[in-house]
């Protein structure tokens, strides 16, 4: 049982075997979980099913989108947090669920990703709005995906990829705009 001082905030999973499985997450400043309708555009984009698939979700938050990706069959997610309660509280939600696809580091997503030698079929980027350090992020997540890998990246702008992305599919929900990126 998770035990913290902050109140608590939930969201439901969307889709897969844990469909309607609640996450619960202390509601701490700044984070700001994906909503249900844009993550179910993002899985509906992605196919549905993750089967076998790697992802990396450097900033997780609220780890939804790593554990919907483990609801739809990814082998592995790896989800880093900075902030300590959200970490531990991803690791119970994962532990009570008996989901052992769930890889969860409580480090900052800079410094582990400099450090990252693994490869990914699926990044996913929900940075600070305030970091507005794409280009690196991009570079850097360039280097971490298979040939063919999806970078999905939510931002407070419309984001323009390097050359080493391509555009697949792009929308916004209220100040928040999403894109998904193919490696090229």
């Amino acid at each position: 049982m998770m035990r913290s001082r902050n109140p608590l905030s939930s969201l439901r999973i969307i889709g897969g075997r844990h469909r309607s499985r609640v996450i619960r997450f202390p509601a701490l400043p700044g984070v700001r979980p994906t909503p249900d309708r844009v993550r179910e555009t993002l899985f509906n984009w992605l196919g549905q099913d993750l089967t076998g698939m790697t992802t990396l979700e450097p900033y997780a938050g609220s780890g939804a989108l790593s554990l919907e990706a483990l609801s739809r069959g990814a082998r592995l997610s790896v989800a880093w947090e900075a902030q300590k309660a959200l970490a531990q509280a991803l690791a119970e939600t994962a532990a009570s669920w008996g989901e052992a696809g769930l890889e969860v580091r409580c480090v900052e997503a800079k410094a582990a990703l400099r450090q990252e030698t693994r490869f990914f079929d699926v990044i996913f980027l929900d940075p600070p709005f305030f970091d507005d350090s794409w280009l690196w992020l991009f570079e850097v997540c360039a280097g971490r995906l298979k040939p063919g890998g999806w970078l999905y990246a939510e931002a407070g702008r419309p984001l323009t990829p390097p050359v080493f992305f391509e555009l697949f599919r792009q929308g916004r929900a209220g100040q928040v705009y999403f894109h998904l990126f193919c490696r090229v």
